[in-house]
């Protein structure tokens, strides 16, 4: 393997070597991921609700996103940044395209339209400064399109309507944990990333929430 993949990569407040366990916290909090994932198996079984194959993606792209961010925080290399980060890209793409044609009723053309935005809001937010608010302003143009969807998603009296707007709510506090992490770091010795696990675990399985229960045939 490439010697720069294996590099090793300190980004948080609560690693302090270089080492497989140097941030159990925030490796073990990723099961809040695969929770998600699990709660929602259970949502769709015990609800009686068709697991199209959209939601069973969504779901497992969840327990790939927990096992990803697992990898990262015990190995801390640049390949493992790449299983972290590529789930996470993933998940946001496959939701946006299947919530705007599947549940929005969207022709095809206009779901490719509003996915290019999508591109170019979330790279533009992507070249901002990494040290500004600790690199999570990269998430920007997810928080925005979250909202979007969840001011559509009420006004349009799904099932559920304020499901999605909740979910925008916890993910801004889950960036500001996200943010304060390196900040805290002399006071708060564990820092405060693992905190972003666990509140983006329930903003993943809210929003993949608000897909199963509005998806075509589930009601």
């Amino acid at each position: 393997m490439d010697a720069s993949l294996t590099t090793a990569i300190d980004l948080y407040c609560e690693r302090t070597s270089p080492g497989f366990w140097a941030e159990p916290v925030n490796a073990l909090t990723n099961l809040s991921f695969v929770l998600a994932a699990i709660a929602i198996m259970l949502l769709m079984r015990r609800d009686g609700i068709r697991a199209s194959a959209p939601a069973i993606f969504l779901t497992a792209n969840m327990a790939c996103i927990g096992i990803g961010s697992f990898l990262f925080h015990t190995l801390a290399n640049r390949w493992t940044m790449f299983a972290d980060v590529l789930p996470i890209f993933i998940y946001q793409m496959a939701f946006l395209v299947l919530y705007a044609r599947n549940i929005g009723g969207l022709a095809p053309s206009r779901v490719a339209a509003l996915v290019l935005v999508y591109v170019l809001v979330s790279v533009g937010f992507a070249t901002l400064p990494g040290e500004w608010l600790n690199g999570s302003l990269a998430y920007g143009g997810a928080l925005v399109f979250i909202a979007a969807i969840g001011i559509y998603h009420r006004a349009a009296g799904k099932r559920e309507p304020l499901i999605l707007l909740l979910a925008v709510f916890i993910f801004v506090m889950s960036l500001s944990f996200r943010s304060l992490d390196m900040a805290l770091c002399e006071t708060a010795t564990l820092g405060t990333h693992f905190l972003w696990h666990l509140l983006n675990g329930l903003v993943l399985y809210l929003t993949t929430r608000a897909y199963v229960l509005n998806q075509p045939g589930a009601r």
